[in-house]
């Protein structure tokens, strides 16, 4: 059974995680008090079929209980199986705009910043511990959604997944990736007129990259390290890997590196490739046209 702990900061979102597990076929359930998790999970064993996959919020409600994350995590270190904890983080402004605008009250102060500081400190031993990390400042609930379906979808127990994901610096680091290797070290095709308005999946610009023989030397080098690494990440209990490529705008030399790792990997691993900040709409276009 696969058990998954939604925590975070309130207002960052995890009501609407777990509406997409739930429709990911997550069994999913709010607010449980961490007192009753094992029988949860015994019930989720006893159910007919069993439960496979469960996905429980425990957040900072569990002060009404008089438990705090430390005792949490201890209880949680106790069950029968392996968990994993996804955490929702989300800037402090944002949250206050969020609560300004559905005029709901944080549950631990009637001041929307107190609250949101004393939560922070509240979850900080989650966030520490946390397997996954989602910001969701700048993600819509489609985005959100989209990449709780990357990151969680089902898939074989044995499978290791390798995520490539591309982004821009202007919109921010994904928190959820493991690794992040920046791409701004090499010229950018955005100043060559020619190639301004492709994407760096365009065989255009891989051959403007190719120019360069610092790129091939990243990817194999990059390659490299990855085959070196994995053997142990498994070992270890990790099951995906996210490599984060990041340029300035996300379109060109960021998208280019993670088409060129994914090729690269693909005959050995299981291989999903995202671009955050760009859908290659042409691209899309031409494939679907077969030119």
């Amino acid at each position: 059974m696969k058990l998954l702990i939604v925590t975070g900061l309130s207002g960052a979102g995890k009501t609407q995680a777990l509406r997409c597990l739930e429709d990911s076929g997550y069994f999913c359930v709010d607010n449980l008090p961490c007192e009753m998790l094992e029988g949860f999970l015994e019930l989720c064993r006893k159910a007919a079929p069993p439960v496979e996959r469960a996905a429980v919020v425990i957040d900072s409600r569990e002060q009404v209980f008089r438990s705090n994350a430390e005792q949490v995590l201890n209880i949680l270190d106790r069950l029968p199986i392996q968990y994993h904890i996804l955490f929702l983080e989300c800037r402090d402004e944002v949250l206050e705009r969020r609560y300004n605008e559905t005029r709901r009250r944080h549950p631990l102060s009637k001041d929307v910043r107190d609250g949101i500081r004393a939560e922070r400190d509240m979850l900080s031993a989650f966030r520490d511990r946390a397997d996954t990390i989602i910001d969701t400042t700048s993600l819509k609930p489609l985005e959100l959604a989209a990449k709780l379906g990357m990151l969680f979808s089902d898939d074989e127990t044995n499978t290791f997944r390798l995520i490539f994901e591309s982004f821009g610096y202007k919109r921010g680091v994904p928190f959820e990736a493991d690794m992040v290797l920046d791409m701004r070290f090499l010229p950018n095709p955005f100043y060559e007129p020619a190639l301004r308005t492709l994407s760096g999946a365009d065989e255009a610009v891989l051959e403007y990259m190719l120019q360069d023989p610092a790129f091939l030397s990243f990817l194999e080098q990059t390659e490299t390290m990855l085959r070196l690494l994995i053997p142990g990440f498994r070992r270890q209990g990790k099951r995906r890997l996210l490599v984060a490529f990041g340029c300035t705008g996300g379109r060109h030399r960021s998208v280019c590196a993670a088409e060129q790792m994914a090729e690269r990997m693909r005959p050995d691993f299981d291989v999903k490739l995202v671009h955050r900040d760009t859908t290659l709409e042409a691209n899309d276009i031409r494939s679907r046209l077969g030119t």
